[in-house]
């Protein structure tokens, strides 16, 4: 789910749980018999922004169907992409240009010859896609890319279809970067997400979740997740074109970078959209939830329980069947897992389900121990689920039992909030004894 926990980029293929891309800025790449250098020297510094400029003019004066054309274009983007994966190197991209001569390439020229094989179909396309995605990792450029075009082309890009076999991969990989440069160009920007809704990026991402290619189930989900975030008309829209269906299939995916997606792409439908979430749960999306609290990707076991408290807040009905269908356990043992934000959402899962089952099912004790963090939101969130399970009076013999009291009273707890939230805690349990000895002196 894309939140203030997390902030993805898709584009160089950083698969979480199972795969990490390190970029090194000062480095000397050979391509093709030519060195690409990255320096601080200035008198490098020069050399680089020349040989910048020379393959952004090709790219400029390069436009045609013929095979040597199309050779040089792509050798041209390669270089520019490897140049971009440094982010120090991207604002001389594109002060050279870059933009608009790589959105002009989004697009194949018109084919002099109608015959098969096409030189290097999709491949140059792919290659831009790819390289403007990095570019717009960095917010400033954004809305460059996107006046310069890009939008409708790289959403005619994930309209792409393969005729045969042969050029499958090509296809893929053109509408697997379109998805990205899609995602990174939408990634906390209000106005470019809803410009991809207006170009009608929505209804073919929701048609590439049944993709057969896992990478680009995996790209299109992402773009979704980005896509959906705080933004009620691409939720709805979402929603509308069917994806809910999908998505709770491909929660059950064994491959765990795609579980990982949809479960963000759900859990940023849910937020602050009681309506969707409803639609949600009656879709049948709770029970492969709670499945993924024993998912061996900690990022998905994370956004899970996330979207357990969301789906718990406010909701009696859905917090009984959330502790009836399994989830208690799992979100209990996530409270010792290495992992603080994992810790951080198990808790807050916990504080919004507030069950006698948390209880019987040992989850005081972690939930003391949590409170010695030094993680502010884990001790709040231990807090606050503690003040839940203050509220039932057949708790209050295992508060006692484990010494939680005097847990309660001796802690050092780092914001007001939470000191208050211990507080409250601690009278409430005072009033549920009374309660009980009140009721012991009556009988």
């Amino acid at each position: 789910m894309q939140s203030p926990l997390s902030s993805v980029s898709h584009l160089m293929d950083n698969q979480k749980c199972h795969e990490q891309t390190t970029n090194s800025r000062s480095s000397k790449r050979k391509l093709d018999d030519e060195f690409i250098v990255t320096s601080s020297d200035e008198t490098t510094q020069q050399d680089l922004a020349s040989h910048v400029r020379a393959h952004v003019q090709i790219l400029d004066s390069t436009v045609s169907s013929l095979e040597a054309d199309r050779a040089i274009v792509k050798h041209s983007i390669h270089i520019l992409s490897e140049l971009a994966k440094n982010q120090d190197i991207v604002n001389l991209i594109v002060e050279s240009g870059g933009v608009s001569a790589l959105v002009r390439h989004l697009q194949a020229p018109e084919w002099k010859e109608l015959s098969e094989p096409r030189p290097y179909e999709h491949e140059v396309e792919k290659g831009s896609a790819f390289t403007l995605g990095l570019l717009a990792i960095k917010p400033e450029h954004q809305q460059l890319i996107v006046d310069a075009g890009a939008l409708p082309r790289l959403v005619s890009l994930l309209r792409k279809r393969h005729k045969d076999s042969e050029n499958s991969r090509a296809v893929n990989g053109v509408i697997r970067r379109a998805a990205d440069a899609i995602t990174n160009l939408a990634h906390e920007n209000s106005s470019i997400k809803t410009r991809v809704r207006v170009e009608g990026g929505i209804p073919p991402l929701v048609e590439l979740l049944e993709f057969a290619d896992a990478k680009v189930q995996r790209a299109a989900a992402g773009a979704l997740r980005t896509l959906a975030f705080k933004n009620e008309e691409n939720k709805t829209l979402i929603v509308d074109c069917n994806a809910l269906p999908t998505l709770i299939l491909m929660l059950q995916s064994e491959d765990v970078a795609i579980h990982y997606e949809a479960v963000g792409v759900i859990g940023n439908l849910v937020h602050s959209s009681p309506n969707i979430k409803k639609e949600v749960l009656r879709a049948g999306a709770l029970q492969p939830v709670i499945e993924l609290l024993s998912s061996s990707c900690l990022e998905s076991q994370r956004e899970a329980a996330l979207l357990l408290g969301q789906f718990a807040n406010g909701d009696t009905d859905c917090k009984i069947d959330i502790v009836q269908k399994g989830a208690v356990g799992p979100l209990i043992d996530m409270l010792q897992s290495p992992d603080a934000q994992v810790r951080e959402m198990s808790t807050f899962a916990l504080g919004r389900l507030a069950q006698a089952g948390i209880a019987h099912g040992g989850g005081i004790p972690p939930l003391l121990k949590l409170l010695d963090s030094k993680d502010d939101r884990v001790q709040h969130n231990a807090a606050f689920a503690l003040y839940g399970l203050a509220d039932n009076e057949y708790n209050v013999a295992d508060f006692i039992r484990v010494g939680g009291v005097q847990k309660l009273q001796d802690g050092e707890f780092i914001f007001q909030p939470t000191r208050d939230c211990v507080a409250k805690t601690l009278k409430r349990l005072e009033e549920k004894v009374h309660e009980r000895i009140c009721k012991r002196s009556k009988m």
